[in-house]
């Protein structure tokens, strides 16, 4: 039995949520989010809140049960207060700024590198090693952040390069003589 599943999604104030044709749209403070949903569930919106079951007893039910529900509580968390990630630039000279709706990172090669910020990210650079991306939507912010951190990951002899905040990289010893 999915343990996750079985909770409903509380809507706060100010999200409302709308179920029509296999989709949910939740509007909020924070923007607008189409979530789909499987065929395997039936989402229903009883006191307040958004329930998901399995139509049947079926394996891959079961299996959709939880993960539809974490689909619409990251649809309604995500209009309401958003997700944000942070991460971390090391290294002699490595920096990042935001110019207009580009993030420009210089990162030891012979040329900056620049990333276009998609629609419904905001990105925002308080220090030039400090980078943070907000975003509705969780799974775009999380690719966003990989996209950036993956021009340059940290190394584990020095450790420079472009980390999560919360990431540990294990340092490796260097040569021996």
């Amino acid at each position: 039995m999915s343990r996750i599943g079985k909770h409903p999604v509380q809507v706060p104030g100010g999200v409302s949520v709308s179920l029509a044709e296999g989709q949910l749209t939740a509007k909020g403070p924070h923007g607008e989010l189409t979530a789909p949903l499987m065929d395997e569930v039936v989402v229903t919106q009883e006191d307040g809140a958004i329930v998901v079951r399995p139509r049947d007893e079926t394996l891959r039910a079961r299996a959709m049960w939880g993960t539809a529900r974490t689909v619409v509580a990251n649809a309604v968390h995500g209009v309401h207060t958003g997700f944000s990630r942070k991460l971390e630039i090391a290294g002699v000279g490595y920096r990042a700024q935001v110019q207009g709706r580009d993030l420009v990172l210089q990162l030891g090669f012979s040329h900056e590198v620049r990333h276009a910020i998609p629609e419904g990210i905001k990105i925002e650079c308080p220090d030039p090693t400090h980078i943070t991306i907000h975003g509705a939507d969780k799974q775009l912010v999380g690719q966003v952040a990989a996209e950036v951190r993956a021009y340059r990951r940290a190394e584990p002899y020095k450790g420079k390069g472009i980390k999560y905040d919360d990431e540990i990289i294990r340092r490796k010893e260097g040569k021996k003589k």
